[in-house]
């Protein structure tokens, strides 16, 4: 992700001869396939990506919090920045292992991208598609039998605007067949020329061919949308244009603002829901060189969402409201059987001007668990809430959203916040939380008090 788009872009709605319907695929895929305009996941089910880009590759020892928040917020994937040595220090195949290991413990679909291929023909030392080739197979053993979590973005804006830009094309096919010819099975995403915004339209009016190249007919496209896609109309057009030729489309990035112009995240969002489109925002945390406000959490910490991340995990057809896990996980793990059933804390109806809290834990695995508490008014309206707990069996906090969450031991305090504070009566809101247990994880006594 960088400023992208140094042209005007004119005749978004205009543009060339919309691509061909593409052919559907020419073999059964190992784990993710495509089917038509959808991803299909290993065991059949339709999967859309909701998600955040984290840049590993710079800061790797933020890699275990980042996944476990990004997860805790809602995601189902993780689109991970690697190095393959031309402009960063190379991820060696062991890095690419552990990479993978955490997605799946954090149950998300792990999406690798070279990022070294940056701009390539504008940005001095970057890699080419051939470059980023032989990185994923240098790395292949990393990678076997992994087709069903993860899926190779070949890499990231391969090329940046000018005349190189249209080798876009030859070079994509070229990648995509050596990849093949190496083994690879994955699913195989590619990025547009133009920093990835595509202005030229190089992917838009190439794709059917490069799909229809693939001899498994299991390549995605991905663009990525900042100051280009500052209209519904641009969005929509752009979108539209691959589900009429039966391709499948995802926003591999996208921004609420950039330096190269303000996108409209409000239709990118929305079209991306009506449409089942994936699309994964940039990013998590760690932006720089004037684009701080693209991070979506302060300092890797999932509990202190910045404007960007409240808007990406909790506003109207965000991650949290659209996100679905991947099959491949199977259903939630279940708590210990020797645990009392964690999965909520009996309430009772409030009071006039009073609240209650319930408590219900969303999903568990060995060690950890994910929940929430729901806050209700009573028959009155109230003006700000507290609650509070005991943990009964030794449970900590990893991590805490939409509520000011303090602890003493085993005693937990939770105060709303400015935004979620004033409810009318009868309404509610709810925050959320992941923690940790031992032997057991049984569920506490939780109360609410008005000020």
């Amino acid at each position: 992700m960088r400023s992208k788009w140094w042209g005007g872009l004119a005749a978004l709605l205009c543009g060339a001869a919309a691509v061909l319907v593409a052919a559907q695929p020419a073999q059964a895929a190992t784990g993710f396939s495509v089917s038509g305009t959808t991803i299909v996941d290993a065991n059949g089910s339709p999967f859309v990506m909701r998600g955040v880009n984290h840049a590993h590759t710079w800061y790797p020892s933020q890699l275990s919090s980042t996944l476990s928040g990004a997860k805790a917020l809602g995601s189902n994937t993780v689109r991970v920045v690697l190095a393959s040595g031309q402009r960063w220090t190379k991820n060696e195949a062991s890095d690419v292992s552990n990479v993978i290991s955490q997605c799946k413990a954090n149950r998300l679909i792990c999406v690798l991208e070279v990022h070294d291929t940056t701009g390539y023909g504008e940005q001095a030392g970057a890699a080419t598609l051939a470059q980023a080739v032989d990185y994923w197979i240098s790395v292949k053993a990393a990678l076997d039998s992994q087709e069903s979590f993860v899926i190779l973005n070949i890499g990231n804006e391969p090329y940046g605007n000018g005349t190189a830009a249209s080798s876009w094309t030859a070079d994509t096919k070229s990648a995509i067949s050596r990849l093949r010819a190496a083994g690879f099975q994955h699913q195989i995403m590619v990025d547009a020329p133009n920093w990835g915004q595509d202005w030229q339209f190089i992917m838009r009016d190439n794709a059917a061919s490069v799909f229809a190249a693939d001899p498994n007919r299991n390549t995605v496209f991905s663009i990525h949308m900042y100051g280009v896609f500052d209209t519904a109309a641009e969005i929509t057009d752009y979108l539209g244009r691959f589900q009429s030729a039966g391709l499948p489309v995802v926003v591999g990035e996208f921004g609420f603002d950039h330096s190269d112009g303000n996108p409209d995240e409000d239709t990118i969002l929305a079209t991306a829901q009506a449409r089942g489109i994936g699309y994964l925002g940039w990013s998590w945390s760690g932006n720089g060189g004037g684009v701080e406000y693209l991070d979506m959490v302060t300092n890797f910490n999932a509990a202190a969402l910045t404007t960007w991340g409240q808007r990406i995990f909790n506003g109207a057809n965000g991650i949290r409201a659209t996100s679905k896990e991947a099959t491949v996980f199977g259903s939630s793990p279940s708590p210990s059987p020797s645990s009392p059933s964690p999965s909520s804390s009996p309430s009772t109806p409030p009071p006039s001007g009073a609240c209650t809290a319930s408590y219900a834990v969303s999903n568990s695995w060995p060690g950890g668990f994910q929940g929430s508490v729901t806050v209700k008014a009573g028959s009155a309206a109230i003006n700000g809430w507290t609650v509070s707990w005991t943990w009964p069996s030794g449970q900590r906090f990893s991590s805490t959203w939409n509520a000011s969450v303090t602890t003493s031991g085993e005693t937990v305090t939770a105060r709303s916040l400015g935004y979620n504070g004033s409810l009318a009566a009868g309404a509610s809101t709810s925050w959320g939380f992941t923690g940790t247990f031992t032997s057991t994880n049984t569920a506490p006594v939780v109360t609410c008090t008005t000020p």
